[in-house]
């Protein structure tokens, strides 16, 4: 997991060969003004989803992992707390792994919690299982999925 401020993105091109493509879209200045939805930047290589959402309690949230993408979750407004586990150290399936949503769902709890505020993003690689959207406001929040090996 890397949680780090959006004017720090390129410290971060050299991860993956569509990094700086993914944070480029990210730095847009009209970001903020996108509809909520899917926006394919290169098909399903790299793709963003653009969502406002009512933030959760810890306890509704629910630890996810991937095994074949990436996520940069990047908030836009409101402030998010995410929690994070090493997936390995995932014991407790709630949902097994779904192929076709390239998703499984934990009953574990997170280990540790990070406060993600506008302006700054999360990246989750398949060893990062997480648990998004805890907030008690609104969460505006564009998440970009990169698989893993393009």
């Amino acid at each position: 997991m890397i949680i780090d401020r959006l004017d720090q993105a390129d410290s971060y091109y050299s991860m993956h060969p569509l990094f700086e493509k993914a944070f480029q879209f990210l730095n847009k200045p009209e970001l903020a003004d996108l509809s909520p939805g899917r926006y394919e930047l290169e098909g399903s290589r790299l793709f963003c989803n653009i969502a406002v959402e009512s933030g959760r309690s810890k306890q509704e949230s629910k630890l996810e992992a991937h095994k074949n993408y990436i996520d940069i979750q990047y908030v836009i407004s409101g402030n998010e707390q995410m929690g994070w586990k090493k997936t390995s150290d995932c014991s407790l399936v709630r949902q097994p792994y779904n192929p076709e949503k390239d998703v499984a769902f934990f009953k574990d709890e997170p280990e540790k919690w990070e406060t993600v505020s506008p302006g700054s993003f999360a990246v989750f690689f398949p060893e990062d299982a997480h648990a998004p959207l805890v907030s008690d406001g609104e969460i505006h929040k564009a998440v970009v999925k990169i698989l893993l090996n393009p």
